[in-house]
């Protein structure tokens, strides 16, 4: 990688080599030093961006989740969402119930091994497949049961198709955490999906609000604020403590960039946004 090479050269360059042609859906992720995590600026300097010494750690991965994964042209994007949803279930981040989360880890079965045969398939063979951060052994019953009696003849690409298809409904698909703590220092997770924001404490969803009600996102050190309009003209201020001020702005830039990309029509609405009107408090964030 030449000193000078910004980000949209290293991300152009692994689409190619992935022949991927829908390419708006994905990033370049990294963690630095401290532990915080950023994707990569296309418009700046890739060496510039990254404060480790080489070789350089990033991740490729979805970045805005699609709203309808079937609605995807190419069966290689979809195959790569697939990816990164399993990866999800996998790290917990895809909160479901048991019923649905044996329905996608059978999904998942079939695409990897196609059809049940009782010569290859002793009893047990799905728990050699690691689906979930934990799972009990009746939960791996009912994986092989669904697997066995539901999904015969289905090909790898339906699978993928009909896991995408039951992840998008989940009130956590797309969800990607950021840890804060509410008012009263309750420990929460903000996230960002195609639909709108979220808030989740425990395993449960707190709040969720559209994009359209969305009117403004600001950050000051480690404090988020989230401006919200709904009905009735009722205006609301949700405030939320980042871990750090680094964490805090990583926070707000993700914010900016999925609201952009989920409300606009086009990327020429999109103007150079800034966190607070003092201008050495907040930051000027153009995407």
């Amino acid at each position: 990688l030449q000193r000078d090479a910004k980000g949209q050269y290293l991300f152009d360059l692994l689409c190619h080599h992935l022949n991927l042609l829908e390419k708006d859906y994905f990033g370049i992720r990294f963690v630095d030093p401290d532990k915080q995590r950023h994707w990569l600026e296309f418009t700046k300097s890739v060496v510039k961006q990254m404060r480790a010494q080489p070789p350089f750690t990033m991740c490729f991965r979805v970045k805005f989740y699609p709203m309808d994964p079937a609605a995807l042209k190419e069966e290689i994007t979809r195959y790569l969402v697939f990816l990164q949803i399993k990866r999800d279930l996998y790290h917990g981040r895809l909160l479901c119930k048991t019923s649905d989360a044996a329905l996608l880890a059978a999904y998942i079965l079939q695409a990897e091994i196609g059809d049940y045969d009782p010569g290859k398939h002793p009893e047990g063979y799905s728990s050699k497949f690691q689906f979930f951060p934990k799972h009990s052994e009746k939960l791996e019953r009912k994986i092989a049961e669904i697997h066995k009696s539901e999904l015969s003849g289905q090909t790898p690409a339906t699978s993928e198709l009909n896991f995408l298809r039951k992840a998008q409904t989940l009130e956590t698909y797309g969800v990607d955490p950021h840890p804060c703590k509410d008012v009263s220092g309750n420990a929460a997770f903000l996230a960002f999906t195609p639909f709108g924001f979220v808030v989740l404490q425990g395993n449960k969803r707190v709040h969720f609000i559209k994009w359209n009600e969305v009117t403004k996102m600001k950050f000051e050190g480690k404090t988020f604020y989230l401006y919200v309009s709904q009905k009735e003209e009722k205006k609301i201020v949700l405030t939320y403590f980042a871990p750090t001020p680094e964490a805090c702005k990583h926070l707000w830039k993700c914010g900016i960039e999925n609201q952009a990309f989920y409300k606009l029509e086009k990327s020429s609405q999109v103007r150079t946004v800034s966190s607070s009107n003092l201008f050495f408090k907040g930051s000027r964030f153009r995407y």
